[in-house]
C-alpha cells in the first residue's frame, strides 16, 4: 500500500506520479491511496491549474481516494447539497478511476439533523456472470455528531485508518467504515477534552488514544446502505 498527500508543487507531483506508475507497472498488487488535500471550506490551497493534474493524472491511477466535500466538488464538477448529489459525485469519482471512494465530511441540506456531518463510502465491485462482466457501486454512510473545535491531522488520521481497516477487512466496507468513524470520534473527543486554547493542544492525542485506534469501540456508529 502507498499513501500520499500531494500538495502544491507540480515538480514533486510529477516525480511521485512517475514512481507510482513504475511500481504499478511491476506489480498489480501495488495499491495507491490518494488524499487530495488541495482545499476546504470553499478555498483552494493550491493553484487552480493543479486541480486538473489531480483530476487527469493522479486520481486515475489511485485505488482509493479520500476527498472532503469541497475537493470532490472540484474534481467532479458536481455541487453537493443533498445526499443524492453526494451519491452522484461518488459515482463520478469512481468513473475517474478509484474503486474505493470516501467523502470525509459532508454537510447536507436534506439532513434533518444540522448537528451532524455525513461520511460517505463507496466501493465499485466487478461482477462476472455467464461470461459477462459488469460493475456495481455499493454506497454506505454514517452520520456523526459535529464536535467543537478544529484539530491538527484529522484528515491524515482518517485516511490512514481507512487504509488500514480496508486492508484488514477487504470484503466488509461498512465494518471498516464503522471502525474508522468510531476511532475518529474517540480521538477527537479525547483531544477536545484537553484543549486549552494553545496550538500544541490542537494536536490529536494519538498516543493517549492507542486503545481506540487498535480496538475501535463498536456499536456507537452503524453504517447504513444507501445504494
Amino acid at each position: 500500500w502507498i499513501y500520499t498527500v500531494m500538495r502544491s508543487y507540480r515538480l514533486l507531483m510529477s516525480v511521485v506520479l512517475n514512481v507510482l506508475k513504475t511500481l504499478k507497472s511491476h506489480s498489480d498488487k501495488v495499491r495507491f491511496v490518494c488524499d487530495p488535500v488541495f482545499g476546504d471550506n470553499g478555498k483552494l490551497y493550491v493553484p487552480e491549474a493543479l486541480v486538473d493534474i489531480y483530476r487527469n493524472e493522479v486520481i486515475p491511477i489511485a485505488n482509493v481516494c479520500t476527498p472532503n466535500q469541497f475537493e470532490v466538488e472540484q474534481l467532479t464538477g458536481i455541487s453537493i447539497k443533498t445526499l443524492d448529489d453526494a451519491i452522484r459525485a461518488c459515482i463520478a469519482l469512481h468513473d475517474l478511476g478509484p474503486e474505493l471512494v470516501v467523502i470525509t465530511s459532508l454537510i447536507l441540506s436534506d439532513n434533518k439533523n444540522d448537528k451532524v456531518i455525513t461520511i460517505l463510502a463507496s466501493e465499485r465491485v466487478t461482477l462476472e456472470e455467464n461470461g459477462t462482466t459488469t460493475t456495481q457501486d455499493r454506497l454506505y454512510c454514517i452520520d456523526t455528531p459535529i464536535l467543537k473545535g478544529s484539530y491538527t491531522g484529522t484528515g491524515d488520521l482518517f485516511a490512514a485508518l481507512f487504509l488500514a481497516w480496508t486492508a484488514r477487512e477487504p470484503n466488509n466496507l461498512p465494518l471498516a467504515l464503522e471502525k474508522v468513524v468510531s476511532t475518529m470520534h474517540s480521538v477527537i473527543k479525547n483531544t477536545m477534552g484537553k484543549y486549552d486554547g494553545t496550538v500544541k493542544s490542537k494536536e490529536l492525542r494519538l498516543i493517549q488514544s492507542k486503545n481506540a485506534i487498535e480496538d475501535p469501540p463498536l456499536g456507537i456508529f452503524k453504517a447504513r446502505k444507501i445504494l
